[in-house]
């Protein structure tokens, strides 16, 4: 069952609703989504119902006359109440969520993520409290930058994973996270407006210039989760797509271990040349 569950969290052609996502957030969207989509049934049952009978039990053809009268106090104060009704029922959970939504405090891990013309770079900043050196860019896969090129005559239906096609949607870093940690997003921009947007995670947010914007999530289960940025930046907007690598906590421990001795070997092969040159001579 968990592994049906990953393998519907990704939107899949002609998906006519919205995917339940893989974190809490998601799936409480869902929820005040599907509560609103009832509701809107409801109202139109009703509405369509009580016209479509009007018209035929009421049609000159047998005879109705139209009532003449000038208001209902009746009618005028159920179709005023009722609607008030609906939108408490309504707003209620929508502005619980919403609050929830931005409350990133207890926050376990965070990551910076800053939208580039046309790509992401992604800062571990802190894991459980620990600061990590660990920071990438992360751009489209090679596959998809050959195939799309103009008049290259390759077929993006070639470009696939493990039998799925992700052509522009595959990514040659994906941003790696623990499951079932709180991860705090601090989200800007280095050139113009880009917007960072994983459907599965249940939000997006706008990366601006000069600004700070934050969310956070909390993954469910193990998977592949894919996006795309969500706001037109320039003539590769649909070239810069998101993956997020789920992975379980200790998995994640040991790719976050491995990821900051490349670091660590890095900066000493940078430094060695440097050390090891002669003293200028006065």
């Amino acid at each position: 069952m968990l592994a049906s569950g990953v393998a519907m969290a990704n939107p899949t052609p002609w998906q006519l609703n919205m995917a339940p996502g893989v974190t809490s957030i998601s799936q409480r969207i869902h929820g005040v989504h599907m509560l609103a989509f009832w509701v809107c049934v409801a109202i139109g049952i009703v509405v369509f119902g009580a016209m479509i009978y009007a018209m035929f039990a009421f049609r000159k053809s047998r005879g109705a006359v139209a009532a003449k009268w000038s208001h209902n106090t009746t009618m005028e104060v159920i179709w005023t109440v009722v609607p008030i009704v609906i939108l408490i029922v309504m707003a209620w959970p929508a502005t619980k969520l919403l609050v929830d939504m931005a409350n990133v405090e207890n926050s376990e891990m965070t990551i910076k993520v800053t939208g580039y013309q046309w790509k992401w770079r992604y800062e571990y900043v802190d894991y459980f409290g620990k600061s990590t050196p660990v920071n990438f860019i992360s751009t489209l896969d090679a596959d998809s930058n050959r195939v799309r090129q103009t008049g290259s005559g390759l077929d993006p239906n070639s470009v696939t994973v493990d039998g799925q096609n992700v052509y522009l949607l595959n990514v040659d870093k994906p941003l790696v996270l623990p499951v079932g940690v709180k991860v705090r997003f601090v989200i800007t921009a280095d050139d113009v407006i880009h917007s960072w947007w994983v459907p599965d995670l249940g939000w997006k947010q706008d990366a601006i210039p000069g600004i700070i914007n934050d969310n956070w999530t909390s993954i469910d289960a193990p998977g592949i989760y894919r996006g795309q940025c969500a706001e037109l930046c320039g003539k590769d907007h649909g070239f810069m797509p998101i993956v997020v690598k789920a992975v379980p906590k200790a998995e994640f421990e040991q790719w976050l271990a491995a990821q900051e001795a490349a670091v660590s070997a890095s900066k000493t092969a940078q430094a060695a040349p440097a050390a090891a040159a002669p003293a200028t001579q006065g």
